[in-house]
């Protein structure tokens, strides 16, 4: 089996065993611009959603089971963005935004994620089906960008240190986005004292002050592998591990059949309410922008 390159759509586990550290670091390339060309957002909705995919990706690939989702979702009033979606599903990611342009162009230039969304709450939501476990955690959304609203999740829902790093930037006609997730992790077997707990200890403070000096031009540099980074980050821990790559892929879970099946289940009055001027049901994917024209015949069938 050929094994997964490590420049771009790829996020790769690492382990700092000697620290009791582990975390994720991811780059995407054309998968975001994949998933931005169905849109036509303006430059600074584009930046803030593959920065969004990039901590989608990180987050996502903490799930143990393969069919595992991570859903990440910020609904807000009074921004100029009123709603951010995005999810991860086996290596796949999707995501959109809604927004209003006119308070958007209105904007600075680096806006803070309180001059984006206005009051707002980032919620992400970790979902195992074969295990039956489902678990939402919600933050207000403060800090400069979504990595500081991330790093408040860990910190009150999760209470683990962590310290989260995204970038993303434009090359031409190409995104390209990084981000680095690095965490502290409880000590030995269940039932003993969890690190974070110890104030003195100085493994957390040493890994975040060498995880946080990556540069963000070294994120998103599509040249230089992920591990590679890390080697250049880590290299004078005892020992730092790499953990099999995920690639990544845009991917959309609408499918006409399914769409029909749930229009089906509506009441034949609500049916035709549905049934545009030209005769037609129409369902929109916010996704991928497709659109559905559904025969209302086929629903008596």
């Amino acid at each position: 089996m050929p094994a997964v390159q490590l420049n771009n759509d790829v996020v790769l586990g690492v382990a700092i065993p000697s620290r009791n550290a582990r975390g994720r670091i991811s780059r995407l390339g054309p998968v975001v611009d994949s998933i931005l060309a169905s849109h036509h957002y303006p430059p600074l909705v584009e930046k803030l959603l593959a920065e969004a995919l990039t901590l989608t990706a990180l987050l996502g690939s903490l799930l143990k089971e393969p069919q595992g989702q991570l859903t990440l979702q910020a609904q807000t009033e009074g921004g100029a963005i009123d709603l951010l979606v995005c999810d991860y599903l086996g290596g796949e990611l999707r995501g959109y935004v809604r927004h209003d342009p006119e308070r958007l162009g209105a904007l600075p230039e680096t806006p803070t994620l309180q001059e984006l969304f206005g009051k707002g709450y980032l919620a992400i939501t970790f979902d195992q089906p074969l295990a039956n476990e489902r678990y939402q955690g919600i933050v207000p959304l403060e800090g400069k960008n979504l990595g500081d609203a991330a790093q408040s999740y860990f910190a009150q829902s999760e209470q683990i240190p962590s310290l989260v790093r995204l970038a993303a930037e434009k090359r031409g006609d190409e995104w390209h986005a990084g981000g680095l997730l690095l965490q502290h992790l409880p000590e030995g077997e269940e039932g003993r004292e969890r690190l974070h707990t110890r104030l003195d200890h100085p493994d957390w403070p040493h890994v975040a002050i060498l995880g946080g000096s990556v540069k963000a031009e070294e994120l998103t540099d599509p040249h230089l592998p992920l591990d590679e980074l890390i080697w250049r980050l880590f290299h004078q821990e005892d020992e730092v591990r790499t953990l099999p790559g995920v690639e990544l892929s845009r991917g959309c879970r609408c499918d006409p059949a399914y769409v029909r099946s749930v229009i089906a289940r509506f009441p034949e009055d609500e049916r035709e309410a549905m049934v545009g001027d030209d005769g037609l049901i129409r369902v929109d994917c916010a996704f991928c922008s497709s659109s559905f024209a559904i025969e209302p015949q086929e629903l008596k069938r």
